[in-house]
């Protein structure tokens, strides 16, 4: 028996039990005893109650599809001992869920991963003793896992450094799709940025005080403030969710500085061309002609 029912249960008649006539007790005289009247037999009509099963909430995936784009972003940040996972691994990870809608955070954790040496610690600040130091990171982990598991995406100013180091050591793969602030969202042209802003040009374009850098959590919380303030937040990630691919400028040396001016840099990714990621969309608006890149046979070739 549950409580409720227990409740329930003290609220019915008993067996032996006598309603009072309250008239009664103003007069200041005793009544007779009275006999609850039997319920009324219920109606023919009464309806039936079936149960339904509850509808489940939307998926991740079904947010996504949605006119307005994804709803909940993990942005997220690491710090590692290197530039390459071949040989250096992470050593901080930092991440903060934010509702779209909302223009808010929703939570938001950092964690240090212990390490013998740091190379970069003249970068990051991070000295391998501190990464030893008691500290519940494996909890820390466990709630990043679980904020990614209830984002719509993922995302990171220079996401292909740091979607690199997941799936290594103890950071575990991630599977959900991947924005980058730097090269994905094209911001507004008031703002004056460049094509590929830094964290910090974008904190100051948006009138966000900076106060430290090179810390995981630190640059996720400056681009949550900056999300904060964009009022066309929605329109600017569905665009940058628009499908990609590289292109290489047709242009001539003199005319160079309208592949610049266009967002396009030279010798990268393609070794002496100017190139840049763009959506169908974004190449009939270019001034100028492109070809497509061979990702494959660049990487062949490199």
């Amino acid at each position: 028996m549950t409580r409720g029912d227990a409740e329930m249960d003290e609220q019915q008649p008993r067996a032996g039990w006598e309603q009072v006539d309250l008239l009664s007790l103003v007069s200041g005289s005793a009544a007779a005893p009275v006999v609850p009247e039997p319920a009324p037999e219920p109606a023919a009509e009464t309806a039936v109650v079936v149960d339904r099963p509850e509808e489940p909430e939307p998926s991740p995936a079904a947010r996504l599809s949605g006119p307005s784009g994804p709803e909940l972003l993990l942005i997220l940040d690491t710090e590692t001992t290197g530039l390459s996972p071949a040989e250096h691994r992470c050593i901080e990870v930092g991440a903060v869920l934010f509702s779209v809608p909302d223009r808010s955070v929703l939570s938001q954790v950092s964690f240090l991963m212990p390490c013998t040496s740091n190379a970069a610690e003249a970068v990051n600040g991070i000295a391998p003793a501190l990464t030893q130091r008691p500290q519940p990171w494996q909890a820390g982990l466990a709630c990043f896992e679980a904020m990614v598991e209830a984002a719509d995406v993922l995302l990171a100013h220079n996401a292909a450094f740091d979607q690199q180091w997941f799936g290594l050591g103890s950071l575990p793969a991630l599977s959900k799709p991947w924005l980058c602030s730097m090269e994905d969202i094209r911001w507004p042209q008031e703002r004056q940025l460049r094509s590929t802003p830094s964290v910090r040009d974008l904190a100051l374009a948006y009138g966000v005080p900076v106060w430290a850098a090179h810390r995981a959590l630190t640059d996720c919380i400056y681009l949550a403030q900056v999300f904060e303030r964009c009022e066309d937040l929605e329109d600017l990630l569905l665009q940058a969710m628009e499908p990609r691919r590289l292109y290489r400028a047709r242009l001539s040396y003199e005319e160079r500085h309208k592949a610049r001016e266009a967002g396009f840099r030279w010798n990268q990714p393609v070794s002496g061309a100017w190139s840049r990621r763009l959506s169908d969309r974004e190449v009939a608006l270019l001034p100028f002609p492109v070809v497509p890149v061979d990702e494959a046979a660049e990487l062949r070739s490199a």
